[in-house]
């Protein structure tokens, strides 16, 4: 066992099983996200499917909160290391980015003031009627 593991499970194989369970759970809903996607070609990702599951089972009580916590705050902790494989992912394809760097740049931008007025009309419209209440 890595030493990783231990300093973040304290060593105790309880610690290891309940770090686990969670794991194993996350990749259930993962699985399942992935496959509803396949079997019925959805343009949503699997991932996201995942998610939507896993949330309606938290919602519905069919999944513990205690049950992923552990794990999904350890994997939270540790989130940078997910981002190598997207970061080693650009620098492979850099001279797609040189060549279409004004489109990207306009997407972006565009993009980004768009969640920003929709989040911030979201937020104002909610306080405004939780104000009439």
């Amino acid at each position: 066992m890595s030493e990783a593991i231990q300093s973040e499970c304290g060593g105790g194989p309880s610690r290891i099983l309940i770090y686990g369970r969670g794991f194993f759970l996350l990749l259930l809903f993962l699985v399942a996200g992935q496959l509803i996607e396949r079997a019925l070609s959805l343009p949503v990702p699997g991932n996201v499917l995942g998610m939507i599951l896993m949330a309606l089972a938290l919602l519905c009580g069919l999944v513990r909160l205690e049950s992923v916590k552990p794990c999904a705050d350890l994997l939270l902790r540790h989130l940078g290391f997910f981002f190598v494989p997207a970061g080693v992912g650009l620098i492979q394809h850099l001279h797609i980015i040189a060549a279409e760097w004004v489109p990207i740049l306009v997407g972006t931008l565009l993009s980004t003031v768009a969640v920003l007025w929709l989040g911030g009309g979201t937020t104002a419209l909610l306080m405004r009627r939780k104000g009439r209440e």
